[in-house]
């Protein structure tokens, strides 16, 4: 299968990535969209025309977005809390065009867990926004041209799913192997949904935004940071050459969602602009996607573990949740 090039490389920013594509009338969620990515995201999108719904667990912290941004709210959500995305779906009305599942945390120092026993990186990370796109399939399915955009990392090629111990109740918990695993998750999350829900329209993709400076690693010690080159011996942050600036990073999400170039396009990934190349994940493979990160079987029985979890914290939302097959 051909890779899916654009003309945006990968110093692009948001804007220049959506420069003159109007979304006036169009309904958009990003999750975690208070800051960081999320927030570049978000007035990228709002920029364009889009009614942005920012989903965040302070909405206070949107104010500057909301402040400079008529077409743009922001909506309690808190994705380790599948109550809370039961209540953010249900309060939902009218469709959906575009879901940007944004939101993360990042190695966690110490093991923690949410109400159903999932690792919290993986609760986070992927529990959450499968739940979220759940809930919201039927108002995905009543957009035109619906489209998922989760926001993977890299660090998918350092770890597959561990089906034998997803939550870490055997082996030792490791902070970035967690990590790693959820963000694999995240693209077994969009190979499964075009997959699974191609007979409603609704389209998927994975990306990587690259190398950015956000708060995303405030979990990491002084020895971590200095191991990856972002901080010296005196404790000053440092930004390597190829590192992207907020708005280049939001990118990325930013084509997927919106972009009529990738209109159609789903069960991909993509890492600076581009579809990625499939490789063998590894800890000196340096970009692309690993393959059991798009395996179709490892998508599938992902999606049959989660589901029965999302089923029950749902039900019922709005009208009855359609079958997972």
């Amino acid at each position: 299968m051909k890779l899916i090039s654009t003309p945006f490389g990968a110093r692009a920013t948001a804007a220049e990535v959506l420069d003159g594509v109007d979304l006036t009338g169009r309904r958009m969620i990003v999750t975690g969209g208070a800051s960081g990515l999320g927030a570049e995201t978000a007035r990228a999108l709002a920029g364009a025309g889009a009614h942005v719904t920012i989903a965040t667990r302070n909405p206070a912290l949107a104010a500057p977005i909301t402040d400079q941004y008529a077409n743009t709210r922001a909506v309690a959500l808190d994705l380790a809390d599948l109550g809370s995305v039961r209540a953010f779906s249900e309060s939902w009305d009218g469709p959906v065009d575009t879901i940007v599942a944004n939101a993360g945390v990042m190695m966690l120092p110490i093991r923690q867990i949410n109400a159903q026993g999932w690792e919290l990186q993986l609760a986070t990370n992927f529990l959450g926004h499968f739940a979220l796109v759940t809930g919201l399939r039927a108002a995905l399915r009543a957009a035109a041209d619906p489209r998922v955009v989760v926001v993977s990392s890299g660090a998918q090629l350092r770890a597959g799913f561990d089906f034998d111990d997803p939550q870490f109740e055997r082996r030792p918990y490791d902070p970035f192997i967690a990590y790693a695993q959820s963000k694999t998750a995240d693209v077994l999350l969009a190979v499964g949904i075009s997959r699974h829900w191609a007979e409603d329209g609704i389209a998927a993709n994975a990306c990587a935004p690259g190398w950015i400076h956000t708060n995303l690693a405030r979990h990491l010690d002084e020895d971590t940071l200095r191991a990856m080159g972002v901080m010296d011996d005196e404790g000053r942050i440092l930004t390597p050459l190829h590192f992207k600036t907020l708005e280049q990073g939001a990118a990325t999400s930013s084509l997927l969602a919106a972009s009529p170039l990738l209109s159609g396009v789903s069960g991909r990934y993509f890492e600076d602009n581009q579809e990625a190349e499939t490789v063998d994940g590894g800890p000196d493979v340096p970009a692309g996607v690993a393959r059991w990160a798009t395996d179709s079987e490892a998508a599938d029985r992902l999606w049959d573990y989660a589901f029965p979890v999302v089923d029950e914290a749902l039900r019922p939302v709005a009208d009855s949740l359609p079958s997972h097959s």
